[in-house]
């Protein structure tokens, strides 16, 4: 391998797979399909952990936004093939036909030849040549157990994640290897190979220290349609033409389950035993998980990463996999016709290898660790445990070790997730109201300022003339009888400026921005006073019961005892003199407060929003200002307390009445 190429192919080759950011969607289905669990979830993106990966391709083939893909080559293919210098040789893997089958064989080998490649020759004869070596090697060693080596995928996983069991890969080449040693010794060994194929995995083991200096690049069959598109112009004459030696046989089959039983003359018989197929991302690792404890006594054990190369992660067709079986069989009878008079070629070169071990194997959690992250992802009992799989682990103690491992985030469980939204829409709706709250107390506190300061100036202007008005009034009485037309009409004058006075009065006490005088108070004697003290009809009962251990706050009493008046008042006029008064305290920690009830006939719904605004009143006409409710809201807010009521007007509901809640901060440091 040219020293460019080993830089150009170390950069390439690790990683294999690259994750394309913006198409990720974090969906876990790569989690779900990788067999090594390569893929580590961090900050919302899919990665591939290439320490982990075995280049099997699993996660470009599932995933359906193309945020995987296999690291491409093709650069450096184009610059192998600018080497004048150097004979270039293409070796094709036995899965070929299946990819191109639309496409001559020949034709193929001829557009091979018109990009630049001097040797086109086929993988098939190496694969025969392993196939020899593995009946010998089980002739040689009956006593041994051997895992087949061929797949490179497999070959990875085996010394990653079992590396007590890479003393038991077969210790031959793959079909890949043996045909590039096969070339060299024919064709010298300065050619420069690239081999062709479906697998990514391929890309790892070229760059094996065993095998460093036999296969020069390797590109997925998409890679190869990619070059062949850039280089295959219009210009370029593109004639039909045969293989190069070394010619195949039956290892054309090597890309089908159990291909290389059949090209090796070994069975599987069920019976026996000795040998034992398996293939595909759900069961390889279980058959060697197997293997590795005894459960599975087995001579050998042919395994494949993918359910047969032909469906690998580097091809494009989309044909399904019985009609590429099809297609590789039919191939192999052409070819087993037209070579079978080729002299057989004995090679000098050593098709053995060795394998390393390269233990990523992460330590288990303890059971307590383990406990402790489903604690942390709401899992507080069995129960909780769904193993509904959608985080792309089976169960949730998987996910829990892969969080341990840091292969994986809490947020990838979906219940968990679910709940944790469910918890932030709550906090969000608490939080809207709240600010909903805060809105309608800032308006309410912009229309007192303004009714405020229109309120003192109406009281400074008229008070005046009521007084002027009043004092002549009273001086004319005073030289009229009693009894006269005039002074019945003077008095009807007095009455109304007194009622003009009390309006006027009323404005002025909803004006004045009185400071809260705060104090120890006891809340429970203070509300005894103001009922003892307060003119309430003999048919309005009044109850009252207290619930505070503590009625003790810092308050204003004369405010507050003024908030209970009007209460009552307003409560007394709701009823028209006649039901029930109940008075309920309660307090906290840090709050206190009191509900009072009446049962009347309630506020109805349109006038709920409207109360608390200055002037407003559904008392008829002479009979209120509008401004008591409005003074109860200053105080309470100056006491940086809440006030709120509850209404029923539908007897059909429940009983009639209102309820005023007022609370009160205990102390002036939980302000």
């Amino acid at each position: 391998m040219s020293t460019l190429a080993a830089e150009i192919q170390t950069d390439v080759i690790n990683p294999v797979i690259r994750t394309v950011k913006e198409r990720c969607r974090v969906c876990y289905t790569c989690v779900r399909d990788c067999p090594a669990k390569a893929i580590r979830i961090t900050g919302g993106q899919a990665e591939v952990v290439h320490s982990r990966c075995i280049g099997c391709g699993n996660c470009v083939m599932v995933c359906s936004q193309g945020a995987k893909e296999i690291w491409s080559s093709v650069d450096v293919a184009k610059e192998i093939l600018g080497d004048t210098e150097h004979r270039i040789a293409a070796i094709i893997a036995p899965s070929f036909p299946a990819e191109y089958e639309d496409r001559d064989a020949e034709l193929l080998c001829g557009q091979l030849k018109a990009v630049g490649f001097d040797l086109v020759s086929q993988v098939a004869a190496g694969a025969d040549l392993v196939a020899k070596e593995y009946s010998q090697l089980l002739e040689d060693q009956p006593e041994k157990r051997w895992i087949a080596s061929s797949c490179p995928a497999i070959v990875t996983y085996v010394e990653k994640y079992h590396p007590a069991m890479s003393e038991s890969l077969a210790p031959i080449v793959s079909p890949m290897v043996a045909t590039a040693r096969m070339v060299h010794e024919q064709y010298g060994d300065d050619t420069k190979i690239i081999f062709l194929g479906p697998c990514p995995a391929k890309k790892l083991e070229s760059v094996r220290e065993e095998v460093t200096n036999d296969v020069d690049l390797v590109l997925t069959f998409g890679e190869l349609n990619q070059l062949l598109d850039e280089k295959l112009t219009d210009d370029l004459k593109v004639e039909p033409q045969g293989f190069d030696p070394p010619y195949p046989h039956l290892g054309g089959l090597f890309p089908l389950v159990r291909g290389l039983l059949q090209t090796a003359g070994l069975k599987e018989d069920l019976l026996v035993g000795d040998i034992v197929s398996a293939d595909g991302k759900n069961n390889f690792a279980q058959a060697i998980h197997e293997f590795e404890t005894g459960s599975l006594d087995t001579k050998l054990l042919d395994i494949l990463c993918c359910k047969g190369c032909i469906m690998g992660a580097g091809m494009t067709c989309d044909s399904p996999s019985f009609r590429r079986q099809s297609k590789i069989s039919q191939f192999v009878r052409e070819q087993v016709n037209q070579y079978q008079d080729e002299p057989e070629l004995s090679y000098k070169a050593d098709f053995s290898t060795s394998f390393c071990v390269d233990d990523t194997r992460v330590p288990l959690p303890t059971q307590d660790e383990i406990e402790a992250i489903l604690k942390d992802m709401g899992k507080l009992r069995p129960a909780d445990e769904l193993d509904c799989g959608t985080c792309g682990y089976k169960t949730c103690r998987e996910h829990a070790i892969a969080i341990h491992k840091g292969l994986a985030e809490t947020e990838m469980c979906l219940p968990y997730t679910i709940d944790r939204l469910k918890s932030s829409l709550k906090e969000l709706n608490r939080s809207n109201n709240k600010l909903a709250d805060t809105k309608v107390a800032l308006v309410n506190a912009e229309k007192l300022a303004s009714m405020g300061q229109l309120s003192a100036g109406i009281a400074h202007e008229i008070n005046n003339p009521l007084g002027v008005i009043l004092l002549y009034s009273e001086l004319m009485l005073e030289n009229l009888e009693s009894e006269s037309d005039m002074a019945q009409d003077l008095n009807t004058i007095v009455d109304q400026a007194e009622r003009c006075k009390g309006i006027v009065s009323g404005l002025l006490n909803f004006a004045r921005k009185n400071e809260v005088v705060r104090t120890p108070t006891n809340l429970q004697k203070l509300i005894e006073q103001c009922v003892s003290v307060t003119k309430v009809p003999e048919k309005v009962r009044v109850s009252m019961r207290f619930q505070m251990e503590d009625p003790m706050a810092e308050i204003d009493g004369d405010q507050i005892l003024q908030v209970l008046t009007n209460l009552i008042n307003n409560a007394v006029e709701a009823m028209s003199g006649e039901g029930a008064i109940r008075i309920r305290t309660f307090g906290r920690k840090s709050e206190v407060g009191f509900e009072l009830h009446d049962t009347g006939p309630g506020i109805p719904k349109e006038n709920m929003k409207k109360i608390f605004e200055p002037f407003f009143t559904t008392k008829a006409i002479g009979k209120g200002t509008g401004l008591g409710l409005a003074v109860i809201y200053g105080i309470i807010k100056m006491h940086h307390g809440r006030v709120s009521v509850r209404s029923n007007t539908d007897p059909e509901l429940d009983a009639t009445g209102t309820t005023f809640i007022v609370t009160l901060p205990r102390q002036m440091e939980s302000l």
